[in-house]
């Protein structure tokens, strides 16, 4: 129960002061971690079921955080951002998103990844109808049923608090002017591969930088893990 009220607090109040985008879905596991133990800790059969559940669903939604955040790396791949801040980073080759102003007017560059980025987040936060919000509810429900308000409270609490840092993400996306700019060097610049056609291999294939797009395996990938999310509401119920 300690460990749960400590995970909720802290993983709340710190991740309101970060600027790194990893750091934040960091802090923001920590939150989520404490709704897990929050159930786990109650040990009724009721809480039992919304552990695993929220376990399933939080690794469902994380997993779709982290790889739709790779892609808008490969999706910036002949953008160039002039910020200062990100000028000034020591680290910044190591990694093409860091920050969270990095995402500013990522809308008007790429609108399906920000569309699923922001489902993805509003199910962090527990909009409903996400798969987000049903794994909270289950786990408050449970709360409440053994007794537990104060913990009811507290995570309710930092659930609004923590929805802050989340929406000033989704703020960034789409209503924040986008620092990116197509970098002029590519403009004479040829790319050559191959494709495969109705099974016939074309060879020699020459493109442009605007004919790049993600691979199948990633917008697959995504596009299953955003649906899981979003449609979950409509999965039938034995």
């Amino acid at each position: 129960m300690i460990s749960s009220l400590l995970s909720l607090v802290i993983g709340t109040i710190v991740g309101l002061t970060q600027f790194r985008i990893k750091r934040l879905y960091a802090y923001s596991t920590i939150s989520h971690v404490g709704f897990i133990l929050l159930a786990l800790s109650i040990n009724s059969i009721e809480s039992i079921q919304a552990f695993i559940f929220y376990l399933m669903q939080y690794s469902i939604s994380n997993l779709n955080a982290f790889i739709i955040l790779i892609s808008i790396g490969f999706s910036l791949y002949y953008y160039i951002n002039d910020s200062e801040e990100y000028k000034e980073l020591v680290d910044k080759n190591n990694s093409p998103i860091q920050l969270v102003s990095q995402m500013k007017g990522y809308f008007y560059i790429n609108p399906v990844l920000a569309l699923s980025l922001t489902i993805t987040i509003f199910s962090f936060v527990g909009i409903p109808p996400l798969i987000g919000f049903f794994a909270k509810q289950m786990v408050l429900s449970a709360a409440l049923d053994s007794g537990y308000v104060f913990l009811t409270l507290v995570a309710i609490l930092t659930s609004v608090i923590s929805a802050v840092y989340y929406l000033n993400v989704i703020k960034q996306i789409f209503f924040d002017k986008s620092e990116y700019k197509i970098n002029p060097e590519l403009d004479d610049v040829n790319l050559h591969g191959n494709i495969i056609k109705n099974n016939i291999l074309i060879k020699n294939l020459t493109f442009k930088y605007d004919n790049i797009v993600l691979s199948s395996s990633l917008t697959i990938t995504i596009s299953i893990l955003t649906l899981t999310i979003l449609l979950f509401l409509f999965i039938p119920r034995e």
